[in-house]
């Protein structure tokens, strides 16, 4: 047998370690190049969001660091389960819910019925769905087996299939048994609209009294619609009789599955009740406080996603979260603020209201809509570009009077009209005489609002004047601190003379100082 290898063709220990240097240097270099790529296209990306988020916000949100947090686990359309890249690992996401539309048509025109259902698409899509289709069926009245009947479910059930949906979203509030129905048809999952609703309340909700609201109210949605397959609801521990039972220690009086859910379900809403009413007193105080000191008190209330936090950032610098999204704000916000004259009053940002509203989360959050009942001034944010800002106001104004709200006075603040129809305006300015026509995002019209609230948030109507002895500054401090308008101030030999205008509890102190004429 011949040796193939001359001694030039053989490599020393040290020629070999050269070249694995050599292979261990290119790929740590191609490493440091795929990482400098993959930190730019990161980087690249945090600027595209960054200015994503510049144009949705003015200076006067803030910085909307709740906003990033909110959209850390964003969903996207068509992501594959498997990891492409290890990068993935960090900034993980979501595959949107495959949804199909459908809605009844009973009552109004065609246009009222297309519009609802435009609206249940943007409440689809704030939960985290992706819309593929929608249709919708007209009736004098739901089908009481499907609710939409059943041809139109059949048709339905063609749609679900040709778009590979995975879920049906039907625009009204279904019974169980239709739910039941129109599931056995089109084979995939259908929820109605409140429980869509009270899912993005639940994304939302971030106060301890907010989550505490939304799952009281989804545990009252659940409750009657419990159900279940074969024997796994129907189990009993005890109340069946000879071999049919599961033999010794199984015999006796018992509940089935169902009804033990049921009884749990009850335990927890009565526990959340309790909660939510140990909550309030908190509330009732600092409500009370303001009562005491006699501050006015401004509640702004519409039509969800009418742009109420932009305004109370425009107002007050607030720094509350904004987002174009239905139901972005759930927890209320106070702050104080001034009118130009050095009046103070709060101004209350609140849960948005919207067309069919649960009667579920009136009442949950019943709690949180008496910063409306009980304020001075409401603010009805409208937004003029929406398609039927008419009807946003009626769906408002049909939830103020659920909480005993209708009878305080109220300014209808025309908001987006940078953006709507200069006619759309002027129509609704005929038909709402006390208003006021402003733009949150660029600012327009602020000024005449604030000159509105100033005129119509009660004033102090007792005019006083006053000769305070220096030796009662803490009289003095209590004009400066309360809600009192200081027309003059004079100092003189005997003490401090005031003429001011005060409320009616403050003008009993300050009476034995009064100067008589």
């Amino acid at each position: 047998m011949t040796d193939n290898h001359t001694p030039e063709h053989d490599m020393t220990p040290e020629e070999i370690q050269a070249v694995i240097d050599r292979i261990l240097a290119k790929d740590t270099a191609q490493a440091a190049t795929g990482a400098r790529a993959v930190s730019d296209r990161g980087v690249s990306g945090r600027a595209q969001a960054l200015s994503e988020l510049d144009q949705e916000h003015s200076t006067f949100d803030g910085e909307q660091q709740d906003l990033a947090e909110r959209r850390a686990l964003r969903r996207v359309a068509g992501l594959s389960t498997e990891l492409e890249d290890v990068t993935e690992v960090e900034y993980r996401q979501l595959r949107l819910e495959r949804v199909v539309l459908a809605g009844l048509w009973t009552e109004g025109t065609l246009a009222d019925a297309e519009n609802s259902l435009r609206e249940l698409a943007a409440l689809a899509e704030t939960a985290g769905s992706e819309v593929l289709d929608g249709i919708v069926q007209r009736r004098l009245k739901p089908d009481p087996g499907t609710f939409l009947g059943s041809g139109k479910a059949a048709e339905l059930k063609d749609i679900v299939m040709a778009t590979g949906a995975d879920t049906v979203i039907v625009d009204g509030e279904l019974a169980p048994s239709q739910r039941r129905g129109l599931e056995d048809i089109v084979k995939v999952k259908v929820i109605d609209r409140t429980a869509l609703i009270l899912d993005i309340f639940a994304q939302h909700a971030k106060s301890r009294e907010g989550k505490a609201q939304v799952e009281l109210a989804q545990l009252e949605y659940l409750l009657p619609r419990l159900r279940g397959w074969g024997e796994s609801m129907s189990r009993q521990a005890g109340g069946r009789v000879g071999a049919a039972g599961g033999g010794i220690g199984s015999r006796g009086p018992g509940e089935t599955k169902i009804e033990l859910d049921r009884r749990r379900i009850r335990t927890r809403m009565a526990k959340l009740r309790r909660e939510i009413a140990a909550m309030k007193p908190a509330r009732e105080t600092k409500r009370g406080n303001r009562r005491r000191n006699e501050v006015p008190s401004v509640a702004i209330a519409g039509y969800t996603n009418a742009g109420k936090s932009s305004l109370l950032n425009r107002l007050t610098d607030a720094g509350v979260l904004v987002e174009n999204a239905l139901f972005a704000t759930l927890d209320p916000t106070v702050r104080k603020a001034e009118t130009a004259d050095g009046l103070g009053y709060t101004l209350a940002d609140t849960v948005g209201f919207v067309r069919s509203l649960p009667t579920q989360l009136v009442e949950a959050f019943r709690s949180t809509l008496e910063e409306v009942a009980d304020a001075d001034l409401i603010l009805h944010v409208v937004d003029v570009s929406h398609p039927d800002p008419e009807g946003q106001i009626a769906a408002v104004r049909q939830v103020l009077a659920e909480v005993d709200a209708r009878k305080i006075p109220e300014i209808i603040v025309l908001n987006k009209a940078d953006v709507a129809d200069p006619f759309v305006v002027e129509r609704l300015r005929q038909r709402e005489p006390r208003n006021v026509v402003v733009s949150a995002r660029t600012g327009a019209g602020i000024p005449e609002l604030l000159a509105a609230i100033s005129e119509a948030i009660p004033r102090p109507d007792v005019k006083l004047e006053l000769l305070i002895p220096y030796q009662r500054g803490d009289l003095l401090s209590k004009l400066h601190d309360a809600d009192a308008e200081i027309l003059s101030l004079d100092h003189e030999e005997s003490g401090t003379r005031a003429t001011v205008k005060v409320r009616e509890g403050l003008a009993a102190e300050l009476e034995p100082f009064a100067v008589r004429a």
